[in-house]
């Protein structure tokens, strides 16, 4: 069972008025989600059958590791991530992370490396695929 989704209009909300919001000159989000196509499929051009659901999981001290780390990159001010779990279907929103930063080319790069870290290291997702 997947858990509630948070509101990016309360984060970024929340985001504008912190401690160091008065630094960050850009706030990205990203949310990733359950799609049908495999990810074999779509990275390696496997031919692979749809993807019903996914089981997702993550090393909870891990993220909050993770997050501490990016807000000691350069020009970033501002992490927040809210990770799902249990059995999701195509569709539902596996993280959400949001990164705020002095200029453009921080925060894209902090939201990229974060994302990578988080999907690459701290995360297991089970592909079901449809019968």
């Amino acid at each position: 069972m997947s858990k509630p989704e948070p509101s990016m209009d309360q984060w970024l909300a929340e985001a504008k008025t912190s401690e160091n919001a008065d630094k960050c000159g850009m706030f990205l989000t990203h949310n990733g989600i359950v799609r049908s196509t495999a990810k074999a499929q779509v990275r390696q051009g496997e031919d692979k059958p749809a993807v019903a659901q996914v089981e997702f999981s993550y090393d909870a001290a891990g993220v909050e590791a993770a997050v501490a780390e990016a807000l000691t990159w350069d020009g970033v001010y501002y992490v927040k991530v809210w990770l799902n779990e249990g059995a999701l279907n195509v569709g539902e929103s596996i993280m959400y992370v949001l990164i705020g930063a002095d200029i453009r080319p921080r925060c894209i790069d902090a939201l990229q490396n974060l994302v990578g870290k988080i999907k690459n290291e701290l995360v297991v997702e089970k592909e079901i695929y449809v019968d």
